[in-house]
């Protein structure tokens, strides 16, 4: 069996299956079958698969088809520049986030050694990011859950890059003083969950989807944690950037605005801290 029709095999089955985006999963999942790239094997579309390889397409393609993520099933994913381990102890890094880097790294802009804190780090997609691109950037990341750090700590070794990993819940409060505040929290109600994708729904991890209270809880807390002037940027669910905006401008921040994800959609929304902590 050749690529080209390995491919096609796989894209019927994952179109049946209900999967987005049938014919591009498939070629990533012959891909890393063969050890190539997709534009390669675009190149090759006539390389024969072995029997252990088609073994192995099979079994991936099995996994997709039973809506595991895409990144799940490869195991590791691309965020700006990196390429990071991804699995269940963390949700897969998403181009929207991507945005709030983004809006960080501007944020950052002139500050040589700034302190960061990521809330609710994950992969550790969004500290490893500002730690990679903002040379000097002094990066602590906490999450609430031990398996999520242990994946994120696995990400700063494959990299390289220095990032301080602490286990801390959110509702216990912050500590530290910090240049800026990250978070792409969980912002997905509970009522809502049951209407999601698959692939949201039944296997990323709950407790980083679910849970609209994190948003309040965070944008309280991090005006004690903040130098006047420093900056708070979060990540928000459709359709509540303005709640978020009117959130934070009612506790104090200044400057309050929202930026479009790629999509157009209002998907980030931050603020500059002017008060001294009382």
């Amino acid at each position: 069996m050749t690529g080209a029709e390995a491919i096609a095999r796989a894209a019927n089955r994952l179109e049946q299956a209900g999967v987005d985006s049938p014919l591009v999963d498939a070629e990533w999942l012959a891909a890393r079958v063969l050890g190539m790239s997709r534009s390669e094997l675009a190149l090759e579309p006539h390389r024969v698969l072995t029997d252990a390889q088609a073994a192995e397409l099979e079994h991936l393609v099995a996994r997709r088809v039973a809506r595991e993520p895409l990144a799940y099933v490869l195991g590791e994913w691309g965020f700006r520049r990196l390429t990071l381990k991804v699995d269940r102890r963390a949700l897969v890094p998403r181009p929207e986030t991507e945005i709030v880097v983004e809006r960080c790294l501007e944020h950052l802009r002139g500050l040589a050694e700034p302190a960061v804190l990521d809330v609710g780090t994950g992969s550790g997609a969004i500290a490893l990011a500002v730690a990679d691109e903002h040379p000097g950037a002094r990066v602590t990341a906490i999450d609430v859950s031990a398996d999520a750090l242990a994946l994120a700590r696995e990400n700063a070794e494959a990299t390289g890059l220095d990032v301080t990993f602490d286990l801390c819940d959110l509702r216990d409060g912050l500590g530290g003083t910090y240049d800026l505040v990250v978070s792409n929290p969980p912002y997905v109600a509970a009522d809502e969950i049951d209407a999601l994708q698959p692939e949201v729904r039944d296997w990323e991890p709950r407790i980083a989807t679910v849970g609209d209270e994190h948003t309040r809880l965070l944008a309280a807390a991090a005006r004690g944690v903040l130098r006047p002037g420093g900056w708070l940027v979060l990540e928000v669910g459709e359709g509540t950037a303005a709640d978020v905006a009117g959130l934070l401008a009612s506790l104090g921040f200044e400057r309050v605005a929202t930026t479009p994800d790629l999509a157009g959609r209002d998907r980030v929304v931050e603020g500059r801290w002017a008060s001294s902590r009382s």
